[in-house]
């Protein structure tokens, strides 16, 4: 437990969980969204997935993350996301993303 409130205590990490919402994104892509530099988003997701928010898998030369939808961090951090100012448009960003990789 306390990795995961670690985890979450990075405004950064938990842009990264909003941008993760809807679709699976990859290192790069995710780093594309801030202003530093990759090996600091590559912590960050390391963080995340050792407190067992994210999951990554390899596809390629790629290394693409996820949400783990069932781990109850995720669903409250996803509640709250509901009501924050700041996590709104980052979430709507990442549904157009994962509605554009359906068609």
């Amino acid at each position: 437990m306390q990795r995961v409130f670690e985890a979450l205590s990075s405004v950064v990490r938990r842009k990264i969980l909003a941008y993760l919402a809807h679709a699976d994104m990859t290192a790069g892509e995710i780093a594309a969204r801030f202003e530093i530099s990759k090996p600091a988003v590559s912590q960050h997701l390391t963080v995340l997935e050792n407190a067992g928010l994210v999951t990554s898998e390899k596809r390629g030369q790629f290394v693409h993350y996820r949400l783990v939808p069932d781990h109850l961090a995720n669903t409250l951090h996803a509640y709250a996301q509901e009501v924050c100012p700041v996590s709104k448009p980052l979430k709507a960003e990442s549904a157009r993303i994962a509605a554009k990789r359906k068609s």
